[in-house]
């Protein structure tokens, strides 16, 4: 690591850097702030330690400049003991972080073993992005948390190695997309990928669909089938929503993992299979455990290493990038050009905590992006239910008189009904309490055609 020392007490300046090269830092040293802009524009410098008091410049006019050339540039300010509002004002600054004089020498080895972490995490995953957007669309992987950036770190430590993944986290995290990102930058990224959702399949066909079964193995096989693990050789099976697996199709999983080997529905003679496996699932697996319904030595074979992906509402930061991401999505298909959504529509979808995770918050701009008349969406936009909680119903909508508001309000009702429907008429009617027969002559009135607004 490469270390600018930027002090003007030479007695100081000098005992540092004799301390810091003992512990194989580079150093180069600055006694001005002048100096040190000039020697960081030609340098390659990983961290500044930077005194708050210098001649000339002072030492927040530093950390402005080099902050302007490298946004990402860490610097340790170095201030007078007692001297807390110019710590409070380096912080506000973008400063890593504040040592005061005399400096503990212990403290400074600390706070720069903890920059160094942060650094090569960040080179880490800059070199991950690189490797994944060669071989992967990255569509969805959009992040400035924290979090996320650690488990993207996690996600290229793993995809290196054969071990099984467990990928935990609530629907519309984006599991399968971290289980793709795996496969994809694996040494298995020529090979199948199989993705298996065991929710979607039905308990009795569950077996076969994974192990394969044999000519007469149950009624209408009237060939081989090559099940979902032989289909994976050499690759990746991806298994989703496994908390779902029947107990007793749990015991023939474990052997497969254990073993390598499968045995196809009808036949008694093994089968070698060579795959790597992901499992992913929104269930609490110990609690499943507890209960009984799952078995806790699979559960320990699929858990060698554990993603969990935190939910939308814990990683709010990322809000605004999605946003942006999806509107320019939908304009594509939608050929619009909306540009961004309002203040209010923004404050209202940073509020909401989205039970249906970055799924929703897609559907929810896919919506608006559909049903906007101008170039930036409004609250007007929005689904009832955002704009209700928030009680800006018609902060947006809040001209002409009252029937003219009550058919404005009468027709968002009408839309989000049908909308949280699917569009079946039939169910919307009844959430609504009115008949069909009512529902329609409306829709006629205002305009809502199932054919331009439904989904399908």
């Amino acid at each position: 690591m490469q270390l600018l020392l930027i002090e003007d007490e030479l007695s100081q300046r000098e005992l540092l850097k004799e301390f810091l090269e003992e512990r194989n830092y580079k150093v180069i040293e600055a006694p001005s702030g002048e100096k040190a802009i000039s020697l960081f524009e030609k340098s390659s410098v990983d961290m500044v330690l930077l005194d708050f008091r210098l001649p000339g410049m002072s030492g927040i006019e530093v950390l402005k400049k080099l902050r302007n050339i490298n946004p990402s540039t860490i610097v340790i300010m170095i201030t007078a003991y007692g001297s807390i509002e110019n710590a409070v004002e380096s912080l506000k600054e973008g400063a890593y972080h504040y040592l005061t004089k005399p400096i503990n020498l212990e403290n400074l080895i600390y706070v720069l073993k903890k920059a160094e972490e942060q650094i090569l995490l960040k080179r880490e995953n800059e070199e991950l992005r690189k490797r994944i957007s060669e071989k992967f669309k990255l569509e969805n992987f959009i992040t400035s948390s924290k979090k996320m950036e650690e488990i993207l770190n996690l996600v290229g430590i793993a995809a290196k190695s054969e071990a099984n993944i467990l990928i935990t986290g609530e629907n519309g995290t984006g599991k399968e997309l971290i289980a793709n990102i795996i496969h994809q930058i694996s040494p298995r990224n020529n090979k199948p990928f199989i993705k298996v959702n065991l929710s979607a399949i039905p308990e009795t066909l569950i077996e076969a669909e994974l192990f394969g079964a044999e000519k007469g193995a149950y009624t209408g096989a009237d060939k081989r089938r090559i099940g979902k693990f032989e289909a994976a050789s050499e690759g990746t099976i991806f298994l989703d929503e496994v908390g779902e697996l029947p107990l007793h199709l749990q015991v023939k999983l474990l052997r497969a993992l254990q073993e390598r080997e499968i045995q196809r529905l009808g036949s008694n003679e093994p089968v070698k299979v060579d795959m790597r496996l992901i499992a992913a699932t929104n269930k609490n697996l110990e609690e499943s455990i507890r209960s009984g319904s799952f078995r806790e030595d699979l559960y320990y074979r699929l858990n060698v290493i554990h993603v969990h992906l935190p939910p939308l509402r814990e990683r709010k930061e990322d809000v605004p990038l999605l946003i942006d991401h999806f509107i320019k999505k939908y304009n594509i298909r939608e050929k619009k050009n909306i540009s961004t959504v309002s203040k209010e529509v923004m404050d209202i979808l940073l509020k909401y905590d989205y039970p249906g995770n970055i799924r929703e918050l897609e559907n929810i701009i896919e919506r608006t992006v559909i049903l906007s008349r101008s170039d930036i969406i409004t609250t007007s936009d929005l689904p009832f239910f955002l704009r209700g909680s928030d009680k800006v119903i018609f902060k947006e909508e809040n001209k002409g008189n009252l029937s003219e508001q009550v058919e404005i309000l009468e027709k968002r009702l009408i839309l989000d009904a049908l909308e949280r429907n699917s569009w079946i008429q039939t169910k919307a009617a009844d959430e609504l309490g009115i008949s069909e027969r009512v529902l329609r002559y409306k829709m006629k009135k205002y305009g809502i055609k199932i054919d331009v607004l439904s989904k399908e």
